[in-house]
């Protein structure tokens, strides 16, 4: 069974390797909270020791899930690539309904934020715009209903 890459930016990758190194410089101090609580005495009413408890076994599933990402990255420079076509890293031009530009670049889902621009390659609207070309209009079904964009320039940026 091959192992499926995770695309993703430089700073999405540098972005989840600070995420990791602050949780691994949290379970020191969640181990003395434990150690704390255990101290109060009787555990099976003891609320801080359950909260520790529960933080640290959601500290420990956030880093191995941080580390199988990590381990699966593919880390794509958008200014190695060029083409006629929108991939994985390029930042879209396109025209809504109105005529207004908007911009979006396409990222990996762990840098998504479609206040900035970045939409994952995996959404919705990603996926409507994957393998598409200059001049070709595209519809996409979002919650809110149906979009029409018309894409005017492609970038690898």
């Amino acid at each position: 069974m091959a192992v499926e890459k995770v695309p993703m930016l430089a700073e999405g990758h540098a972005k989840l390797e600070a995420e990791l190194k602050a949780l691994k410089e949290e379970r020191p101090r969640i181990v003395d909270a434990i150690e704390e609580a255990r101290a109060h005495g009787d555990l099976s009413e003891n609320a801080e020791y359950h909260a520790a408890k529960e933080r640290q076994g959601q500290v420990e599933a956030t880093i191995a899930d941080t580390e199988d990402k990590l381990s699966r990255a593919q880390v794509i420079d958008p200014t190695t690539l060029s083409g006629d076509k929108a991939v994985f890293g390029a930042t879209l031009t396109l025209l809504d309904e109105d005529d207004k530009p908007v911009k979006y670049q396409l990222v990996g889902q762990a840098e998504a934020d479609a206040k900035v621009g970045k939409i994952s390659y995996n959404s919705p609207i990603g996926r409507a715009f994957i393998g598409r070309s200059v001049g070709e209009e595209i519809e996409v079904t979002v919650p809110s209903g149906d979009k029409y964009y018309l894409l005017e320039k492609i970038e690898f940026i």
